[in-house]
C-alpha cells in the first residue's frame, strides 16, 4: 500500500500517519492567560530539540476561525510549564484535552493541585512527577490544507523540577515507576513499561544481523 497524502485519500479505512511516527510523549502544557486565567492541556506533538541551551517544542493543529488557548497565552505571556503525564494520571490528562472555554480553570475540572513555579508564572501540576518551565521562544506558522493552521512553539528551559521519588540511585530517572504516557494513533496510547541499553561508545567484535553484536570484554 502506498499514496500521496497531499493528493489521495488515504487507500485504507484508517489514515495510518499519526501510527508511523510513535511513541510520542504527551506533553502536558500549564499556562495562564493575561488576565490570570489557568489553563492546562496535553499535547502529543511535543519534543526535545536541543540540550545546549535546552529547548523544547509543542505543535498545536489550530481549527479555522479560533487558536488554542494555550498557543495564545503563551505568545502574550511569554512563559510556559512542561508536566510530564504519567500512566496514574491518564484520567485527567483525558479530562484536560477536551475544549473548555478560555474561561474554565482545567486544574480545577481535573481536580488537580496548582503549585507555583520558581522562574515563571504559569503553575506547574504537582501531582506530575517531571515539570520543566520554559520561557516561549518563537513561534512558526504554517497554513494546513483543510484544518486550519499549525504552529510549532519554540521554549526555553530555564528550570526542572523532579521528585525525589523517582530518581534512582545511579542518578537516572526511574522512567519504569513513572510510566510516561505517549499517544500512538487513533486513540491509542501506550506507556514505557521496558528499557534496554546499547553501548554505542563500546566496541564489539562482530554484527551478526539481526542478533546484533558481539561486545568487546
Amino acid at each position: 500500500m502506498h499514496y500521496d497524502p497531499t493528493k489521495n485519500e488515504c487507500p485504507i479505512s484508517m489514515d495510518p500517519f499519526k501510527s508511523i511516527i510513535v511513541p510520542r510523549p504527551i506533553g502536558w502544557i500549564s499556562t495562564i492567560s493575561e488576565d490570570g486565567i489557568h489553563n492546562l492541556a496535553p499535547y502529543s506533538q511535543v519534543t526535545n530539540l536541543t540540550w545546549d541551551p535546552p529547548c523544547i517544542a509543542i505543535g498545536l493543529n489550530e481549527p479555522l476561525k479560533k487558536r488554542k488557548d494555550t498557543a495564545v497565552n503563551i505568545e502574550q505571556t511569554g512563559e510556559f510549564v512542561y508536566n510530564m503525564a504519567p500512566y496514574d494520571l491518564r484520567f485527567a490528562v483525558d479530562i484536560t484535552s477536551r475544549d473548555y472555554p478560555p474561561e474554565v480553570d482545567e486544574f480545577e475540572i481535573a481536580k488537580l493541585t496548582k503549585i507555583e513555579s520558581i522562574k515563571i508564572k504559569p503553575f506547574r501540576v504537582m501531582e506530575s512527577p517531571v515539570q520543566m518551565e520554559c520561557i516561549y521562544h518563537s513561534t512558526l506558522h504554517m497554513p494546513g490544507n483543510k484544518f486550519g493552521t499549525f504552529d510549532l512553539i519554540i521554549g526555553k528551559v530555564v528550570m526542572i523540577h523532579v521528585k525525589d521519588e523517582f530518581v534512582l540511585p545511579n542518578g537516572k530517572l526511574d522512567v519504569l515507576k513513572i510510566r510516561p504516557l505517549c499517544r500512538l494513533g487513533y486513540n491509542d496510547y501506550t506507556t514505557v513499561d521496558s528499557i534496554f541499553e546499547m553501548k554505542q561508545e563500546s566496541e564489539y567484535e562482530g554484527f551478526d544481523g539481526l542478533s546484533g553484536v558481539t561486545y568487546k570484554k
